[in-house]
């Protein structure tokens, strides 16, 4: 029998629907008592088992060859976190007309999260860009996001984000950074093991990812701040997020232009740059806002599905473009050598 597959021509992926399936069940279905807290261990253990994954399949060999091209990473983390903080701080002066406290409490949150390693590559490659420099600023971005994503929301945030405190932080050692270098270690003994079966540990990902979502989403139920957010405020949300993405597209694209940095480069940027990982943001805002994650995710869930359809889109389009003819010899830049011999075989990351 063959494999059903995924049709094409459908813009929603797959994955959001289960994400929002995982949604509706907690709506229907929230955990409660006893089994609120088998459900709030269970998703404790798979947010440490995620970053012990990420942790084991970072290579650091990969990471260090990409350290050449080091005004590009730079690049993609001004705009991951300082660009993006800054329009979130921007957007504060909408509340709460156009959006509610906690709708922009998440805003401001999905402003702060890393950027996504596996999209952005696979959607540099689509557009024939610079592949192994998209794998390690999405890599980068990940891992300085483990630190620089809570000190962040601590900072801008405040005592309103979820109780952001000494204790949080530490969570976030514990559950996130101490599980990431345990992956680090044991990469020498464990990492191709993880590369042999990156496939099903791919599933237990997601299914952590949703045993996250579940939790946090029946946590919202129960407390009953689903109430609190209305259709049009919802609407709202979209609205700016819209705005946003815009913003980041075209800032990453014209800017990185301006920078000097050549059209392999430029892709690169645009799709690492503009991007905020759902796979990272959700284990966070779990640990950081506890009870009130389900709002505090909500942006976040939103814009993640938005980047997809969009960049789909853009990576297309730009898979069209004619080759420059200043990109057939080699560049005098010392990553270049890397790009060319490397293409676009590395699309999974």
């Amino acid at each position: 029998m063959k494999r059903l597959k995924w049709p094409s021509w459908l813009p929603i992926d797959p994955y959001i629907l289960l994400l929002l399936g995982t949604v509706g069940l907690a709506a229907l279905l929230p955990a409660r008592g006893t089994g609120a807290e088998v459900a709030s261990g269970a998703s404790t253990a798979a947010i440490a088992f995620l970053f012990f994954l990420y942790g084991a399949r970072l290579s650091t060999r990969e990471a260090m060859d990409g350290v050449r091209h080091w005004r590009l990473h730079l690049t993609v983390l001004a705009c991951t976190f300082v660009l993006f903080p800054l329009l979130g701080l921007a957007a504060r002066g909408l509340e709460p007309v156009l959006l509610s406290h906690d709708l922009y409490t998440g805003l401001l949150f999905l402003t702060l999260v890393p950027s996504t390693v596996q999209s952005s590559i696979a959607f540099t490659s689509m557009a024939r860009g610079n592949v192994p420099a998209a794998i390690c600023a999405g890599s980068f971005s990940s891992l300085v996001g483990i630190v620089l994503t809570p000190l962040l929301a601590a900072a801008l945030l405040g005592g309103t984000g979820g109780g952001f405190s000494a204790d949080s932080l530490l969570k976030i050692v514990l559950q996130l950074l101490v599980p990431f270098l345990a992956g680090q270690l044991l990469r020498r003994w464990i990492g191709g093991f993880v590369a042999r079966h990156k496939k099903i540990l791919g599933y237990v990902d997601r299914g952590s990812i949703l045993l996250v979502v579940y939790t946090a989403f029946s946590e919202g139920m129960v407390q009953g701040i689903w109430h609190q957010v209305s259709p049009l405020r919802l609407g709202g949300l979209l609205a700016v997020e819209v705005v946003l993405l815009a913003v980041m597209l075209a800032v990453t694209w014209y800017g990185s232009k301006a920078l000097g940095f050549d059209r392999g480069d430029r892709i690169a940027v645009q799709f690492a740059g503009s991007k905020k990982s759902l796979a990272s943001g959700l284990p966070m805002a779990s640990v950081l806002f506890g009870a009130h994650a389900s709002l505090a995710v909500l942006p976040l869930m939103l814009f993640h599905q938005m980047q997809l359809m969009v960049c789909a889109v853009i990576a297309k389009r730009r898979s069209r473009d004619p080759e420059p003819q200043s990109e057939q010899p080699l560049s005098q830049d010392p990553a270049a050598g890397s790009r060319i011999s490397v293409g676009t075989g590395t699309r999974s990351g």
